[in-house]
């Protein structure tokens, strides 16, 4: 449907020239959404797949140590989407403090996001709804170090600032002023809060999403944050019980289209077509979602019953097993340390997985040796590859 234009152009002055930019109109759009049978179709599956996904966090041995690794599967992803060269190996060798070799600005901004990510499901826990104050103090810990710790972490920008090319004369698009930020957000906030009126969650997380990157209210950091804002926005309104719905590796793989959608809208108001695309990165990545928990669970299920035939050495390997699962990239040292094991204990538990196929050493020196639960990173790193 083509609509007036979402907003309007002002001319700003900056960088020595003059340019447009664009300030959004306040959401919901204006004619409202023409629900046609396949948009409506759509978002019904959408709303199905989002409910077999939250289901099958019943079938995890441990939905917790899951969510641990799944979250840092889309903290590779959507830093991806930004440019960043880190694997989940390299984001696994990080945390383990042992990553000689990896590329160490990249895996900081990946390691910020999981932190700003577990930092905004906090707030949500403690019950602070998604607001200002929550959007900029995840952009605080997302920015908070590293390369964008000079962007102003955790502040609204002060300056203009512009996607593509080298200037806003020559920019793809340029985003309101400065000084309007602070009233695009005001009311995106109470968008989100449904002021003036009820929106249904899948659709207000699709409409907050566009309408967040268009403002882009931050100088660094807003594609991540826009990413973050649907699947903590799903979390707050129950719609899953825990955070296993990421779009990033959908945004990725078809991304030229996913700019010239956000365009659209912008230009000429074509909500459905966004929409239609948004119900169909839901409904493919909440099936991926539901795959790779079956897969995991299948996998902790079937190595648990090899585990349990090893007799006396058993209950340490199983031990050993289920601390794999949180961290499937290990150390001796960091197993002696969580499990209270002795090292000797530990390091007769790993030459059993050895045996048994599950582990792979990754190093070859005596010293400081690290194990792979390979088959379970495998499943994980479906999709998050650096290219080639």
């Amino acid at each position: 449907m083509r609509r007036p234009l979402q907003g309007q152009y002002v001319t700003i002055s900056t960088v020595g020239e003059h340019a447009h930019a664009f300030v959004p109109a306040p959401l919901p759009p204006v004619p409202p959404v023409e629900w046609s049978t396949r948009l409506r179709s759509l978002f019904d599956q959408a709303l199905l797949a989002l409910g077999r996904l939250d289901a099958v966090s019943m079938l995890l041995p441990d939905t917790a140590l899951f969510i641990y690794m799944y979250v840092r599967k889309e903290a590779v992803l959507s830093s991806m989407i930004e440019g960043t060269q880190s694997s989940l190996s390299d984001l696994l060798l990080f945390e383990l403090d042992a990553a000689p070799g990896v590329p160490l600005e990249d895996v900081r901004e990946v390691s910020q996001y999981v932190a700003a990510f577990e930092h905004g499901l906090h707030l949500l826990a403690e019950g602070l709804p998604l607001s200002l104050r929550l959007l900029r103090e995840v952009h605080g810990v997302l920015l908070g170090k590293g390369r964008g710790s000079r962007l102003t972490p955790g502040e609204f920008r002060k300056t203009q600032n512009w996607i593509g090319g080298t200037r806003p004369g020559n920019a793809a698009f340029v985003p309101p002023p400065a000084q309007d930020v602070l009233n695009c957000m005001s009311a995106l906030e109470r968008f989100l809060n449904d002021v003036p009126e009820p929106t249904p969650v899948l659709l207000k997380a699709a409409l907050a999403h566009v309408q967040f990157e268009t403002i882009h209210p931050f100088l660094d950091g807003n594609g991540r944050v826009g990413r973050l804002l649907i699947t903590l926005l799903l979390c707050q309104e129950k719609v899953l019980s825990s955070p296993m719905l990421y779009l990033s590796l959908y945004f990725k793989t078809h991304r030229r289209h996913y700019y010239e959608l956000l365009n659209a809208v912008r230009s000429h108001g074509d909500w459905e077509s966004w929409l239609e695309f948004f119900a169909e990165a839901v409904i493919a990545s909440a099936t991926q979602g539901v795959e790779t928990a079956q897969q995991l669970a299948q996998l902790c299920d079937r190595d648990r019953d090899r585990i349990s035939t090893l007799g006396r050495a058993a209950a340490s390997a199983l031990q050993v097993h289920r601390l794999l699962l949180q961290q499937p990239l290990v150390s001796s040292n960091w197993l002696v340390e969580r499990s209270g094991r002795s090292a000797a204990t530990i390091n007769k538990a790993l030459a059993s997985l050895e045996q048994l196929g599950l582990l792979r050493e990754v190093t070859s020196g005596r010293r400081n040796r690290l194990f792979c639960y390979h088959e379970y990173v495998d499943i994980l790193n479906r999709g998050a590859e650096l290219p080639t």
